[in-house]
């Protein structure tokens, strides 16, 4: 697979799991740089329709505290195309369990025309914030 010189990856992070670990690592072996956006705890109650368990500044301490990932940004919306262009980013590494929606059907139609690749990396499968929270409820 190609390595890429500046990678992103954007995420909740929310009760932070196995799942998120082996996305941010794949993604650093796969790039020279790797920024981290962090969802602000607004844009996850607009497109989720949730509110984070963990607080932003919380979520982004522990992001930047992984040997992985080379700087943190809050991210206050979701537009792709805006912060390729800020940070000259080259590639957005993804979960495979985004792909084909149609949000990211559209953003590859749009970062295809700054020359950003979007690359799906497996899910991890059997975890997840949702999962962790449903379970942590039972208790």
């Amino acid at each position: 697979m190609k390595i890429y010189d500046i990678g992103f990856v954007q995420g909740v992070f929310d009760l932070f799991h196995i799942g998120h670990l082996n996305l941010l690592e794949k993604a650093r072996k796969h790039c020279n740089y790797l920024i981290v956006g962090v969802n602000s705890d607004e844009l996850v109650q607009e497109y989720k329709n949730k509110t984070p368990f963990v607080p932003l500044e919380e979520r982004a301490r522990i992001i930047g505290a992984l040997k992985c990932v080379d700087k943190v940004i809050i991210m206050n919306d979701r537009d792709k195309v805006k912060v390729t262009q800020k940070y000259n980013i080259n590639a957005i590494f993804m979960g495979d369990d985004w792909k084909g929606t149609d949000f990211y059907n559209n953003m590859e139609k749009e970062l295809e025309k700054y020359n950003v690749d979007i690359v799906y990396f497996p899910y991890t499968k059997g975890t997840s914030s949702t999962i962790l929270k449903e379970k942590l409820a039972k208790l």
